[in-house]
């Protein structure tokens, strides 16, 4: 874990080696997926099932392709009622939240005469991909879903690897819960394949949404333009910008609550409290001892960690916009006098008593967040994502006129005739 002080000499050199470290996995996994990509596309379901056996050890012919809608209504009924009563509850306020994401259409004539507007649809199918592998999320499932459902999706396919074969049963009573039409055995880039291309068994979808590994998010990078995609998402990351008036062991949980993700996760403190700073790392080597996942928090911690000492707050902007974390806590008297001058962040957590935790299940707002500096040019996952705008123009004889001619002469500058005359010969008399 580093320390770092703006008052040090050398901070600014260390800073940009945060800032610029690419935390990606190291294996060079662009040539592997374009392979695995280009065997689906060539065998389908035949590349599926041979994939699958190597990759997560079972047979699909015996283990079964898809996930039944009433094998995931089982799930979901079998599930303890206080874990059921919370699922819920997530699902009900990811609903309201993205409900209120749905665009308006517009439709209005101006001044001269021509009607002009826009009318928003959902597309007619969305594939999500939901991790099996290190992790499963339910919370992951219902992200994605639901605003896949609120945008009016037609028909939703979920792809999620099963180990041996075996499904998380969280996840498939998620898929219920979430009104997923489809969910199928098979998941790494294979999946992501044949969503985008098509199988015999799994008809092609128009967008992919979804966490997943270095060979995922290669996939969905590959096939960007074959289909729409959310994101390229790498590994979690936090930053916390806190005062010394912070519980340390509140401050060293929230750290380690993206530290416990992936060993290149990183965690982030910004504090104008030295004496803070260290009661906070001394609580995060008291906390790693608390978790199951303490391997892997630690090893995330130890390589990706980092301690910053600003001499105040004024300071913290402009390092949080450099940072552009996926996440950003402010825990400090006044968060929005930061949180004013923060302008690049997936997503903001005001106040001590917001834990970033809170938004990955049941805040409302999307835990599917932009990665890697990414927050500089894109934003966390909405309805927007399974929707697309089409634009409408109508005229009549005197709109024609009135900015027919500015149309003509545009393209007669530009060399092109037929465009023209298409609207010459309509307004001569």
């Amino acid at each position: 874990m580093q320390r770092l002080s703006t008052r040090d000499p050398g901070f600014e050199e260390a800073f940009a080696r945060v800032v610029d470290d690419r935390r990606e996995s190291a294996t060079d996994v662009a040539a592997d997926v374009a392979a695995i990509l280009k065997d689906v596309r060539t065998r389908g379901d035949a590349a599926l099932a041979e994939l699958t056996a190597k990759f997560d050890g079972h047979d699909l012919d015996a283990t079964g392709w898809q996930v039944s809608a009433q094998d995931c209504k089982a799930a979901f009924d079998a599930l303890d009622p206080d874990l059921r009563t919370a699922l819920e509850l997530a699902a009900e306020r990811i609903r309201a939240y993205h409900e209120a994401q749905l665009p308006e259409n517009r439709d209005y004539t101006d001044a001269a005469g021509v009607r002009l507007g826009a009318v928003w649809r959902g597309v007619d199918a969305a594939g999500l991909y939901v991790p099996g592998g290190r992790a499963a999320y339910p919370s992951s499932m219902l992200m994605n879903a639901i605003p896949a459902k609120v945008a009016g999706v037609e028909r939703l396919v979920v792809v999620t690897p099963t180990p041996k074969g075996e499904a998380n049963a969280l996840v498939l009573a998620a898929a219920h819960l979430a009104g997923v039409d489809e969910v199928w055995r098979v998941g790494g880039a294979h999946a992501v394949g044949a969503l985008a291309y098509g199988t015999a068994r799994i008809a092609p979808v128009d967008v992919i949404t979804g966490p997943g590994n270095a060979w995922v998010a290669e996939a969905k990078r590959q096939l960007y333009g074959v289909v729409g995609i959310d994101m390229v998402a790498g590994p979690s990351e936090i930053l916390v910008i806190a005062d010394g008036k912070n519980d340390p062991v509140h401050t060293a949980a929230d750290l380690l609550s993206q530290a416990e993700h992936d060993p290149t996760s990183q965690s982030i403190l910004i504090t104008d409290d030295a004496a803070f700073a260290e009661a906070v790392a001394e609580a995060v080597e008291s906390e790693l001892s608390k978790l199951s996942t303490e391997g892997t928090a630690r090893t995330s911690w130890n390589d990706n960690g980092v301690i910053v000492v600003v001499e105040n707050f004024d300071e913290a902007p402009a390092l949080a916009n450099r940072l552009a974390a996926e996440h950003v806590e402010i825990a400090t008297d006044d968060p929005e006098a930061i949180f004013a001058r923060i302008r690049h962040a997936g997503s903001v957590f005001l106040g001590r008593m917001t834990p970033e935790a809170v938004g990955d299940y049941v805040a409302g707002p999307n835990h599917v967040l932009p990665t890697g500096r990414r927050a500089r040019f894109s934003s966390g996952l909405s309805v927007l994502d399974f929707m697309k705008r089409t634009s409408f123009i109508q005229l009549n004889e005197a709109a024609l006129g009135a900015v027919g001619p500015a149309a003509v002469a545009l393209a007669e500058a530009e060399g092109l005739p037929a465009h023209a005359r298409s609207v010459s010969v309509r307004l001569e008399k």
